[in-house]
């Protein structure tokens, strides 16, 4: 799928949930409770040792889910996510070896830029999407809106202290292509498999979501 197209469904979902699977087995219900609540693309995160494996399951047997790879700090692990199926790349940080190589290979890449000079760097290699990461520690809709006003080509997929109680805050502002978070999907919630809960969340973070952006 080509990245524009990715990311073209990433602003029409609102929100990316960052998935931490501990248990291979509970990947496919995830996905499956994550697209019930109305949300069809979820970041998978390379932090647990099954993580490829999560990917490869979700990509052959949830066919409506769009699954990516989060928490990518370097090139081998770039690779290893997409060799799983993994069809965007999601980084804290911005690495310019990792993102060149999804650029060549034209697979969406999001990677954490939160200074003027790590978003320049990105916009330089072509992106126009970077994740704002950790959101709540770099100031917030605040900062972004103001960074914002300076890279007018760029739009910004905040992750870290987003939650149901500021999402519309921040989804009201143009300059969000989406919201990333775990706030839909924690880990005890997956681990306990409380797949209802997931669902919820979600659907209650998606309608926030769009009634923000009218």
């Amino acid at each position: 799928m080509e990245s524009d197209i990715i990311l073209q469904r990433m602003e029409k979902t609102g929100l990316v949930p960052v998935v931490v699977i501990e248990n291979v087995e509970d990947a496919v219900p995830t996905a499956k409770a994550l697209l019930e609540g109305g949300i069809d693309m979820m970041e998978i995160t390379f932090r647990t040792a099954c993580a490829k494996d999560a990917i490869a399951k979700v990509k052959n047997e949830v066919p409506g889910m769009l699954v990516g790879a989060g928490t990518i700090l370097d090139i081998r692990q770039a690779k290893e996510a997409v060799s799983a199926g993994a069809e965007f790349i999601v980084s804290p940080g911005f690495s310019e070896e990792v993102v060149r190589w999804c650029v060549e290979n034209k697979i969406a890449t999001v990677p954490g830029c939160v200074t003027p000079t790590e978003i320049m760097a990105a916009r330089a290699l072509g992106l126009s999407v970077v994740k704002f990461f950790p959101a709540n520690l770099f100031g917030g809709i605040k900062a972004i809106k103001t960074l914002s006003g300076v890279f007018r080509d760029m739009r910004f997929l905040p992750t870290g202290g987003v939650n149901l109680d500021n999402i519309s805050e921040f989804a009201a502002e143009s300059c969000i292509v989406a919201i990333g978070g775990s706030f839909v999907c924690t880990s005890k919630d997956i681990r306990e498999h409380n797949f209802e809960t997931i669902t919820k969340l979600s659907r209650e973070s998606v309608e926030k979501i769009h009634a923000a952006r009218v």
